[in-house]
């Protein structure tokens, strides 16, 4: 069953629940995930975590992450899922309920810091000059946009590689704090790696909580691509 809702989405009823997903043609958050294939029912004669030995009373459920097969008590807790598109809370087990809550922080918090952007000073490839940009994710989270006197834009899914630069202090004996972040990426219709650098340029602690928002996107990210 499917719904056409507006912004190039529509609503889906999926064997896990209902989802949100783009209409064909339309693109998909660089953050999603497929949902996985579940693991057969005559395949499942016993929890695949406690080994508890399903019956009629002890029924077998799916968890909406991994797609494995387990007992109600390992499979119990209901928490959102949005990388994988669905609109209300899914069944998860333990393990996967833990990661589904970690990355909820980030669709939470971190995200809209991206969103909000940061200013840094910009080098492009080995140039020596530089130049003060805002940096921030785009609305649809495809793109990071750089914007100053000039603008051009970085698809998140032709990064290769980044790296975060730090200052090299640590006060009151902390973690040293993020100052910059050093990007290679592949422009549109190019297959050669360019560099990017940026380096936190006015508002220090801004720029710092956008590179570990853009550090924890990236790693996820990098685990999209290899599902």
């Amino acid at each position: 069953m499917s719904a056409a809702v507006p912004d190039g989405k529509k609503l889906v009823r999926s064997p896990s629940g209902l989802r949100m997903v783009p209409e064909a043609g339309a693109f998909t958050c660089p953050f999603s995930q497929e949902e996985p294939r579940w693991v057969p029912d005559r395949e499942c004669a016993r929890c695949m975590q406690c080994d508890t030995k399903f019956d009629f009373i002890r029924r077998k459920h799916h968890c909406r992450r991994c797609g494995r097969c387990f007992c109600d008590k390992c499979c119990s807790r209901k928490v959102a899922l949005p990388r994988m598109c669905f609109v209300d809370p899914v069944r998860q087990c333990s393990e996967c309920s833990l990661v589904s809550q970690k990355e909820m922080e980030f669709f939470d918090k971190q995200l809209k810091v991206l969103l909000g952007g940061g200013t840094f000073l910009v080098t492009q490839g080995t140039s020596e000059k530089s130049e003060t940009m805002t940096c921030r994710l785009s609305n649809n989270h495809r793109y990071l946009f750089l914007d100053g006197e000039s603008h051009f834009e970085v698809e998140l899914t032709r990064m290769s590689t980044m790296q975060i630069l730090t200052d090299g202090t640590s006060p009151g004996g902390g973690t040293s704090r993020a100052s910059g972040m050093l990007l290679h990426y592949k422009p549109m219709g190019s297959q050669d790696s360019q560099q990017l650098r940026l380096e936190a340029a006015d508002d220090k602690k801004v720029a710092a909580l956008w590179l570990a928002a853009m550090h924890k996107a990236a790693k996820l990210l990098y685990e999209s691509r290899d599902q």
